[in-house]
């Protein structure tokens, strides 16, 4: 997907500024073994990229360069309040070396667990992997459709081609798990007990003052 980036000459606040109110995102190109270069792209042509659950190659032409780059978005910042994008960071990447990506985690079929009475408890929603760049996976599809209760999928469940997963194997990525217990009935009967027993010690507390004052 193409993406057209102006360079930023001036990198004050108050020219920042001024450019987030004209729709503009400022931003920074990392490249291996070259000066980062100070950008800023259009707001609604960097969004396509932000808002995704998938991994996008993106083809930057930075306005006067001689060729465009490939990279992929590497990292986000939102405002706290408005939650826009208020700054961005784009890392080239090259055709023949490896590179670290996080790749989002996808979800799918219905276990048959969930038909029985199960939940699905999704612990890990995106794993680092490890490939060239022509084999970044936009998303990884997890099959969970013969999970039954008790079953789970752990990330050495996972094989994907010419892709090195960097994370724990024997995580567990989802899984099946049986439905929580109501303890509310058992809460009350503790409680209906514990009434039962309080007229047996006031009787008791009654009776050893009658038998003092017989004494008297």
């Amino acid at each position: 997907m193409n993406l057209s980036a102006q360079k930023r000459e001036d990198l004050g606040n108050s020219t920042t500024k001024t450019a987030r109110k004209k729709g503009f995102i400022p931003g920074v190109f990392y490249f291996k073994d070259a000066p980062s270069v100070a950008i800023s792209v259009k707001e609604t042509s960097l969004n396509p990229f932000v808002f995704t659950s998938e991994v996008r190659i993106i083809n930057l032409q930075i306005e006067g360069a001689d060729k465009p780059y490939n990279c992929i978005l590497k990292e986000v910042q939102f405002d706290p309040v408005s939650d826009k994008p208020i700054h961005f960071d784009l890392l080239g990447i090259l055709e023949n070396e490896k590179i670290k990506v996080e790749v989002p985690l996808k979800l799918v079929g219905a276990p048959v667990g969930v038909r029985d009475g199960g939940v699905v408890q999704h612990n890990l929603h995106s794993l680092e992997v490890e490939c060239l760049p022509a084999y970044i996976p936009s998303h990884i599809d997890v099959l969970i459709s013969e999970l039954k209760i008790g079953d789970s999928v752990h990330v050495s469940d996972l094989k994907i081609e010419n892709v090195e997963i960097l994370f724990d194997p024997n995580a567990t990525i989802v899984s099946c798990v049986p439905p929580a217990v109501e303890k509310a009935p058992e809460t009350e009967a503790v409680e209906g007990e514990a009434a039962a027993a309080e007229p047996e010690v006031i009787a008791k507390g009654k009776k050893d003052e009658e038998e003092e004052a017989e004494k008297k």
